[in-house]
């Protein structure tokens, strides 16, 4: 799908606040509300737009610790990977998992809990004991530079 100057002013203000009614987004973006909500559906059907959540501040419910880990693997199988992504993909803790290259690790985790004691229990009594893995590094979140969730939409020549 070509994107245009309107789809990537539409992109632009979703990114910045999916929870925009259609009349403020057009209104923002110049367009009527019909053509402005007939462009939305054809991004979310083209799957440019893949859903719209509400971001939630992590301190503000008690998640005060984040932790990156890199997972290392004893065997590099197609099963070993898929029943890890499986197990992993059902902990509510992990809010991020990269199958990675490059480094000593095959995976990293970004994970919320609460406090030191959580982590550990999380890690002793869920990462652990996951067949195959074979080698844990934690590192901790001391302060948070940039986080966002929008892409960069300056590359697309509109």
């Amino acid at each position: 799908m070509h994107l245009d100057k309107l789809d990537k002013r539409i992109l632009h203000e979703l990114q910045r606040d999916g929870a925009i009614t259609n009349l403020e987004l057009a209104e923002r973006i110049g367009l009527s509300p019909s053509p402005c909500a007939r462009r939305v559906k054809q991004l979310a059907d083209a799957g440019i737009i893949q859903g719209r959540v509400t971001v939630l501040d992590p301190l503000k419910l008690d998640l005060k610790l984040t932790a990156l880990i890199q997972i290392s693997m004893d065997r590099h199988t197609p099963d070993r990977f898929e029943a890890f992504d499986k197990i992993v993909s059902s902990y509510p803790e992990v809010i991020e998992c990269l199958l990675i290259t490059g480094q000593s690790a095959d995976y990293q985790l970004k994970v919320v809990v609460p406090d030191m004691e959580s982590y550990q229990e999380f890690l002793l009594n869920k990462i652990t004991r996951i067949d195959g893995v074979s080698d844990v590094q934690s590192s901790f979140m001391l302060r948070q530079v940039v986080n966002t969730t929008a892409l960069p939409l300056t590359h697309i020549k509109s």
